[in-house]
């Protein structure tokens, strides 16, 4: 980020090579509407952009850049609340297309397992708590760490570790019955 901040337009073409699909997932994970996820993106990178002069390094350029992203989802979150409230839920599974499932090595009832299994756990996750879910994302599918989730949520180290040790605890509850079913 120091580098495109002083004027190395190929250093922009790598960080976004290196953040643009973590970030997608994360705003598909987050966002409640799945048409304000390339919105979200696009605002995000033309923010970088238009701050990239007063960049200072104090988190890691990932924390920075998916608070912008946060920080705009939330606003728009606020701006539509009345109309995410009457909303009928119709996008419900939407986000299987966005996650990449595909097994091709499997053979096609492997893969059909796969992919119900996947489905499952997607609802799961879906059906935690907004906090929960934000922190299990953050981890387990764009890695950060929990001192990068704590910055980004602005919440304690310690809160982190629980939202994920809770979110964890009800998956295993939720899919315990389903994989017993299945070794049966």
């Amino acid at each position: 980020m120091l580098s495109y901040r002083n004027g190395d337009l190929a250093a922009f073409e790598e960080l976004y090579r290196r953040h643009s699909q973590g970030l997608y997932l994360f705003l598909a994970w987050r966002s409640p509407r799945r048409e304000w996820i390339n919105d979200i993106m696009q605002d995000s990178w033309a923010n970088l952009h238009q701050a990239r002069a007063r960049y200072e390094p104090g988190a890691s350029f990932r924390t920075y850049l998916f608070q912008i992203a946060r920080n705009r989802l939330i606003d728009l979150i606020r701006l539509n609340e009345r109309m995410l409230l009457a909303s009928d839920g119709g996008e419900e599974g939407w986000f299987e297309g966005v996650a990449d499932s595909a097994h091709d090595s499997l053979a096609p009832d492997g893969q059909l397992e796969r992919k119900q299994q996947t489905s499952r756990l997607h609802a799961m996750i879906r059906l935690l708590p907004v906090d929960q879910r934000e922190a299990l994302v953050l981890q387990q599918f764009n890695g950060m760490s929990l001192e990068e989730i704590a910055e980004l949520v602005a919440a304690p180290v310690e809160t982190v570790k629980s939202r994920l040790r809770y979110a964890m605890r009800r998956l295993r509850q939720e899919l315990a019955p389903a994989a017993e079913e299945a070794r049966a």
